[in-house]
């Protein structure tokens, strides 16, 4: 990104992939990600989620929903997170998590380079 410029994130144009077999629990879910720019040791772009249910083992992060709707169940327990435009959330790295997607979720993410 240039300095003081605006990226249209939530409509931005993302090539998306098959999630791998091994992650793949559910569906055939692809995803799609554009980094947008770096600061302060910081990484930001766009994260995208077809309908789907995939697994992951998650980096530092912190996310804001922009679009879709998804729920986030982790192995140790924790409480179930329900994603909705809007959310702002913090992941911790390590944290095993199963996506079930069901409106295609984009998010605007910034994890540590």
């Amino acid at each position: 990104m240039q300095p003081n410029s605006v990226v249209p994130a939530a409509t931005i144009a993302l090539d998306h992939e098959p999630v791998p077999p091994a992650q793949t629990v559910r569906g055939e879910p692809t995803t799609a990600a554009a980094a947008l720019d770096a600061f302060a040791g910081l990484e930001v772009g766009v994260w995208e989620m077809t309908p789907g249910v995939m697994s992951d083992v998650e980096t530092d992060e912190v996310f804001v929903v922009l679009s879709g709707s998804a729920a986030v169940e982790f192995a140790d327990g924790r409480p179930t997170m329900h994603l909705r435009p809007g959310d702002l959330v913090r992941l911790t790295a390590g944290a095993e998590t199963v996506w079930t997607v069901t409106e295609t979720l984009r998010k605007i993410y910034l994890v540590s380079m």
